[in-house]
């Protein structure tokens, strides 16, 4: 476990620098792997309605790394985790995303790929990964799997990567606001990050930061509804999708394309093939779309034009005050074009899951006398919203004529 002499830092606009300390993690960033992610928006669609959201999974990796670093610096993290399990930590705050695909979620759904479960093969796949990995021992790198997957072997550091109230989340939300100029996500990293402790094998946060976690909680709720959520940015997306679909159907129809697809009929044959997966990123994408542009195919050449030139599709609420005028839209259209220009998805989000039955999702307050409580106990703010808070919204999304 190697430190570096002098610690390379990241310039950052959210914490001013990102140290780098150890030389496993300065060669993992430079790692092929690691740099697709420079190529990858953290929010696909989004951009389309907040200009400013340009950044990359490159930078929230990094981020969410700095905030586990920082994370280190907590006297009951320091002392419950050994230097191995404290290198693991970070390696996996880093490591969390390395799996993420195009325009993130959007290519999961179509090529049916999950990017946890692609991201703990590379770990422990990749040469050059694995090469570095081993450097601290040999099972370091199934270790590092084994947090991304939540297999439980290291509860802690998992709580502490993913749960309700981790690094993760603490640094999208605070890059996404910054990024998109949104109000909503704004969130006191410092301050969750004073009040947390390691109580009976749990994370526990002590009772007098109850108030930064509510407003975590809420701007949580507020980012999803008002920027992920964004059914201009969740129509772009559906466009995107749909282009996925159709290169799907055509390769299964053996369509003479004439642009490289040769990464995705790899990827479609064989979802574990992780050496066409990482030839896919954004800027592959958007090559191959572009391309489209000029295919005799004339759906995904439509399709291309509208994702290229930001024609937003329409939508409706999908309800039954708006049944009629739904069936009247599909009555108008052909089968293939139901299928390709029209589509139906709901999105739900609540401020906060009670999940008594996963332990490491709940978060636990820490009482002035030493005893652990539940934060919907201990907060009638987020009592009511966790029964209040609730919300779906089904949309119908379909290409006007």
């Amino acid at each position: 476990m190697d430190v570096l002499d002098r610690k390379k830092v990241f310039r950052d606009p959210i914490y001013g620098y990102i140290h780098v300390g150890y030389d496993i993690i300065k060669d993992l960033i430079d790692t092929p792997a690691f740099q697709r992610l420079r190529r990858i928006k953290q929010l696909s669609g989004v951009q389309m309605v907040f200009h400013g959201a340009e950044h990359s999974r490159f930078s929230h990796s990094l981020g969410v790394y700095e905030v586990a670093n920082r994370f280190l610096e907590i006297p009951d993290i320091k002392h419950t985790l050994s230097e191995r399990e404290q290198l693991l930590f970070l390696t996996a705050a880093l490591l969390h995303d390395i799996g993420h695909g195009a325009y993130s979620h959007a290519f999961e759904d179509v090529f049916l790929v999950n990017h946890e479960k692609i991201g703990a093969s590379i770990i422990v796949e990749n040469k050059e990964i694995r090469e570095i990995l081993n450097r601290v021992d040999d099972d370091f790198a199934k270790d590092v799997a084994s947090i991304i997957l939540k297999k439980g072997k290291f509860k802690i550091i998992e709580q502490l990567i993913s749960s309700q109230l981790d690094v993760d989340r603490m640094d999208y939300l605070s890059r996404d606001a910054y990024f998109t100029g949104a109000a909503y996500g704004k969130i006191d990293v410092d301050r969750l990050t004073r009040v947390l402790r390691i109580k009976d094998g749990r994370v526990v946060f002590k009772l007098s930061g109850i108030h930064a976690i509510e407003n975590y909680l809420i701007s949580r709720y507020h980012m999803y509804w008002q920027v992920y959520f964004h059914p201009v940015a969740r129509s772009y997306e559906v466009i995107l999708e749909k282009i996925y679909l159709r290169i799907r159907n055509l390769l299964n129809e053996n369509y003479a394309f004439n642009s490289y697809v040769e990464p995705l009929r790899r990827l479609m044959e064989d979802p574990t093939d992780l050496e066409a997966y990482l030839e896919i990123d954004d800027f592959y994408i958007n090559g191959l779309i572009k391309s489209f542009l000029k295919t005799e195919d004339s759906i995904l050449r439509i399709l291309a034009d509208d994702f290229m030139n930001r024609h937003i599709w329409e939508y409706i609420n999908e309800t039954n005050e708006h049944k009629d005028e739904i069936n009247h839209i599909k009555q108008t259209m052909s089968d293939e074009e139901l299928k390709y220009f029209t589509s139906s998805r709901t999105v739900h989000e609540s401020t906060y899951k009670d999940e008594t039955s996963n332990l490491g999702e709940n978060i636990y307050i820490l009482l002035e006398n030493d005893e652990i409580s539940t934060l919907k106990q201990q907060s009638k703010i987020i009592e009511s919203l966790s029964y209040s808070g609730m919300k779906s919204d089904p949309k119908f999304f379909y290409r006007k004529k």
